[in-house]
């Protein structure tokens, strides 16, 4: 905690190796950022190294999962926020195998795994297990050690992160994540992959899951050719059809729209020179203030289901019987 009462975040740093992977695409670097006490001394503040505030140990973590040539930076607005909130949040990134013989940054995905063969034989993100190990590690030693609640993960995942999340983050693979958000992302199975038009893929997850999506999502509505559909086509809305269908009717699942929202709104600041913001046609919301609605949101979902604080739930009740005016709708099941 600073002087001025705020919640003072540092960073610690490490990486990791995905087995399978081929050098040098085999590396993700991981950013861990948690609540820290001032500088006590002369050392910690000439190196920055600052020790965490141990006042609310043993705190939740939070994962979050990239899009697609998104910069784990991107989510720093949103690390700050649930840092604040009470947990330890994660980012990484991964320049990997996009497609064959394309590279970029990846919130991890096996095409293999995710193809119509092997679908649901093992997660189709290869890189959430070995973050999740790296983040063990530091509770073993370093300024972390034994701060960490390794048994309440929360996972958050934007656009392709957040496929990949509800593909892969059931019980069997990751009986430690406990709720899940997604914003921009549905379960479609593309058409490049094998799959015939219109196929939507099941969702493993059982954990509380929220679905978040912008209501003017120009690369979700481009992508519909990838499904067999056209842009545009009347009922054309993977990520309600995902929420609908695709969730297991036993999993308790949210579906929130966000008035005027496109998709890059989570990534920010968003770089034009890459991922595919250039698909979305802007709108006059106030995009600063839609995410602290999504701030809002995601930090009330995960604090409901990761903390034991008695009003948690009773505030997520809240946002669903009052939302916020940016909240174009909002349905749980």
């Amino acid at each position: 905690m600073s002087e001025n009462g705020a919640v003072l975040v540092r960073t610690v740093r490490t990486a990791t190796r995905v087995p399978g992977a081929e050098a040098p695409y085999d590396t993700v670097h991981v950013a861990v950022r948690y609540p820290a006490l001032p500088a006590r001394d002369d050392t910690e503040r000439m190196s920055g190294a600052l020790a965490a505030d141990d006042a609310g140990a043993p705190y939740p973590v939070v994962v979050l999962v990239p899009g697609v040539n998104c910069p784990a930076d991107a989510y720093r607005w949103l690390a700050f926020r649930l840092v604040a909130a009470g947990n330890v949040c994660v980012g990484y990134d991964w320049v990997g195998e996009l497609f064959p013989g394309q590279h970029g940054l990846t919130p991890g995905v096996d095409i293999v795994a995710a193809g119509p063969s092997h679908y649901g034989e093992r997660p189709t993100t290869p890189a959430l297990r070995p973050v999740l190990d790296a983040v063990a590690a530091l509770n073993e030693s370093g300024p972390l050690a034994g701060l960490l609640d390794l048994d309440r993960i929360g996972a958050f995942g934007h656009s392709a992160g957040g496929t990949v999340l509800l593909q892969s983050a059931g019980p069997a693979w990751f009986p430690e994540v406990r709720a899940v958000v997604t914003y921009g992302a549905h379960t479609m199975a593309s058409q490049l992959i094998g799959y015939p038009s219109n196929t939507l893929l099941p969702a493993p997850v059982e954990a509380p899951t929220m679905i978040v999506a912008g209501t003017d999502d120009g690369v979700v509505a481009a992508s519909a050719i990838r499904y067999g559909e056209q842009a545009g086509a009347t009922g054309h809305d993977p990520v309600e059809r995902t929420w609908r269908e695709a969730v297991a009717s036993t999993t308790e699942c949210w579906l929130v729209h966000l008035a005027g929202a496109g998709h890059m709104l989570a990534s920010h600041p968003e770089d034009p020179s890459t991922a595919r913001g250039f698909l979305e046609t802007p709108t006059d919301a106030d995009h600063d203030r839609l995410r602290e609605v999504l701030g809002d949101v995601v930090s009330t979902f995960f604090a409901a289901h990761l903390t034991s604080n008695p009003s948690a739930k009773s505030q997520l009740d809240q946002l669903a019987e009052q939302p916020q005016p940016e909240i174009a709708a909002i349905r749980r099941r």
